[in-house]
């Protein structure tokens, strides 16, 4: 199975039919490779993916924003490490989304995701990002008190609301030259455990670990709650969602790198033609450097 059509099997193309529990978590399509198979697959598609990268940039029209939405421990940060390592670390930018300042507090929510697009030419990447605002805001009331909204914002409706907002946004994006592609990494409620007690055990990953993750994982049930209506009201033609097996770290790095590579080579993407005058110039370029001594 190629990599571009794994990513597809995990799209979502009928949201109003997307139930979270109809994705495991542990599904690797059947794939029965070793280690070793893997890397050597992840890295074709890393190579292919540096090569669209180059010319994205060479075409400089369209940018690509990538979303990672996860639970604790899902992978993402190692995700990007491995999928995005062949390509040029001056085409990509890497943008965390963490407690907002005071100032992020003082706009509206998706001020400072606005802030941090990427420009044409460019991939962009958000490591959490605008859907924290449908996710843990609403799981955390306390969160959303902060941001300070009059009463008459801040009714029963404001999740549609803001479902509503960032379908817009989205859609906006896409409209401008943005290929926008949202990846939920659908890690297990067993696995999260097994990698919180492996970073416990191991020195150098205790950093990693906070009260805070177990506190978060009692809530569990409310966050695939929200997980799966956010998903099922902002996945659109525009603005894709994939719900990423997580369990599996190796699998999770093949299907995200080839979304990625299948959506960049629907772009058509092409290198700059130089033609006329300045061919012409090209070319007593080239005749003067021949001239040298």
């Amino acid at each position: 199975m190629k990599l571009d059509q794994i990513a597809k099997r995990f799209r979502i193309d009928q949201p109003d039919k997307f139930k979270l529990d109809d994705f495991d978590p542990g599904d690797c399509c059947g794939l029965t490779i070793d280690k070793d198979d893997a890397k050597t697959l992840l890295e074709e598609g890393v190579e292919r993916l540096a090569e669209l990268q180059e010319r994205l940039y060479a075409d400089n029209r369209w940018s690509v924003l990538v979303v990672l939405q996860a639970m604790d421990a899902a992978g993402k940060d190692s995700l990007i490490k491995h999928v995005m390592s062949g390509v040029n670390p001056q085409g990509v930018q890497v943008v965390s989304f963490k407690q907002p300042s005071a100032e992020e507090l003082d706009h509206n929510f998706l001020w400072r995701v606005a802030r941090a697009l990427p420009e044409r030419g460019r991939i962009g990447i958000f490591n959490r990002s605008h859907y924290e605002e449908v996710l843990v805001v609403r799981i955390h009331p306390e969160y959303l008190k902060a941001q300070r909204l009059p009463d008459t914002k801040n009714g029963k409706d404001i999740w549609h609301q803001r479902f509503d907002d960032i379908r817009a946004f989205e859609k906006h994006l896409a409209r401008n030259g943005t290929l926008v592609l949202k990846f939920f990494l659908n890690v297990s409620r067993d696995e999260q455990r097994k990698r919180f007690l492996d970073r416990i055990d191991e020195p150098g990953k205790r950093w990693k670990f906070s009260m805070g993750d177990v506190a978060e994982r009692k809530l569990w049930p409310q966050y695939m709650a929200a997980y799966e209506e956010a998903i099922r009201e902002t996945s659109t033609p525009e603005a894709p969602w994939y719900v990423i097996p997580a369990d599996k770290k190796w699998f999770t790095r093949l299907a995200v790198a080839g979304a990625l590579v299948d959506a960049l080579e629907r772009l058509k993407l092409e290198y700059p033609k130089v033609e006329g005058a300045a061919l012409d110039e090209l070319e007593k370029a080239k005749a003067a450097l021949k001239a040298e001594k």
